[in-house]
């Protein structure tokens, strides 16, 4: 390996440490809502359909966004637009910080999730374009960050809704999120669409040569079962991730469980893709997938039963958040090995749109079901069909290498 080789390497572990950074700080919008919605409901006395509709505003403004962004940063580029992204996340919170109304929040929180889906799409195809040779470590390392990153923020933020209030929290993270944002995002850059990992084998050289473009993505059928796939198995992590203290009400937790799940929950989330990503280098994307989808099916159907035991409640969401944070590493990766690297931004853009499905599940759908019938419990039965449903289309009978790639490798 020479000089320049060895350069680039150390590159590229540098911009995925920024990357996780990144995730870390942006992740606040999604997995410390639950705080800001209780902070909502007890402050501004909303009902929780309609604090549910913020959530599900942000999932969609996150994901839809993806698609164009990739685009933009797979023809000209990922930096400036990850600069403009971060003023974009900082100033969704600074701008909310000033709103009570419910369509001024709305927009400000969803302007900053307009910011939050560039970035997070720019950070996944940071992992997948340069680590070729690790790429269900790498996206799984970087969307650690995502999961994980809230428990280092969630207590702080918990303390400073209790201390100074919804305004002035939400006022002080955005100025921190803009300082520290910018200056990472300087980072970014892409490989040239030449450049292999000096430690890619000859298979995975052959296996990248074959892109595929959107469209072309579009006309397989394994891309529509990882899109069913991926919103109902993301739908429950979501699920906790947007009504967990509502959840801790419903069965009556009590507040020492809940503190501990701010900061289980997290880890719990983060290290499950990270865990998850690097079995599926080793067994494969779709062994991995069936495993874990099963598994977080089941789990969510014994927490149905058993999470009015506090004990309970606390074990089987953190097994769930170890299981349900799978798909952000397994996906990825996965779109990457099928459709290949030039257009991976936006073909995983496509891709995640699928959760701003979950994101309505999550979000508005369940806060309605929950005034409709007084309880979660009938939805998180049907997710956890879902997810059973997904570990059985995940085998790999049905998920495998569209067939442009076998005969590519064929010949």
């Amino acid at each position: 390996m020479d000089t320049h080789q060895i350069s680039i390497s150390n590159y590229r572990w540098l911009l995925i440490c920024a990357s996780f950074i990144i995730m870390m700080i942006i992740s606040i919008y999604q997995y410390s809502w639950f705080l800001f919605a209780y902070a909502i409901e007890s402050r501004l006395h909303w009902d929780l359909a309609s604090i549910g509709l913020t959530f599900t505003i942000y999932a969609y403004a996150a994901t839809f966004i993806q698609p164009f962004s990739g685009y933009i940063s797979d023809s000209y580029g990922p930096r400036k637009i990850a600069i403009i992204a971060s003023f974009l996340v900082g100033i969704g919170f600074i701008f909310a910080s000033f709103s009570s109304a419910h369509l001024v929040f709305y927009l400000f929180y969803g302007l900053g999730g307009l910011g939050v889906g560039v970035l997070y799409g720019i950070s996944i195809a940071c992992a997948i374009k340069w680590f070729p040779d690790k790429r269900g470590f790498a996206t799984g390392f970087v969307v650690f960050g995502f999961g994980a990153g809230t428990a280092v923020f969630n207590w702080f933020i918990q303390e400073l809704l209790n201390s100074k209030g919804l305004d002035f929290t939400l006022l002080l993270i955005g100025l921190l999120m803009i300082s520290i944002l910018i200056p990472l995002s300087l980072l970014y850059a892409y490989p040239n669409e030449d450049w292999t990992s000096p430690f890619t084998s000859l298979e995975q050289k052959v296996i990248a040569s074959s892109n595929y473009k959107p469209f072309e993505m579009l006309a397989t059928y394994q891309f529509y079962l990882i899109y069913f796939s991926f919103t109902v198995t993301v739908s429950i992590v979501l699920m906790f991730g947007a009504q967990l203290k509502m959840l801790a009400r419903e069965f009556n937790i009590p507040a020492n469980y809940f503190n501990l799940l701010l900061i289980l929950f997290p880890i719990g989330n983060g290290l499950s893709r990270v865990v998850s990503g690097a079995i599926s280098d080793r067994i494969g994307r779709e062994r991995t997938m069936v495993l874990f989808y099963s598994l977080l099916g089941l789990s969510i159907i014994f927490f149905v039963f058993f999470a009015h035991i506090a004990i309970l409640f606390m074990i089987t969401v953190f097994i769930a958040a170890l299981l349900g944070g799978s798909p952000f590493a397994l996906y990825p990766a996965t779109i990457g090995d099928y459709y290949g690297s030039k257009f991976a931004t936006t073909n995983y853009g496509i891709t995640y749109t699928s959760k701003a499905w979950a994101g309505l599940i999550s979000g508005w759908l369940s806060g309605y079901l929950v005034m409709k019938f007084g309880s979660y419990k009938l939805l998180l039965i049907l997710l956890a069909i879902g997810s059973l449903i997904a570990a059985i289309i995940s085998n790999q009978k049905l998920m495998h290498t569209p067939s442009k790639k076998q005969e590519e490798y064929a010949d």
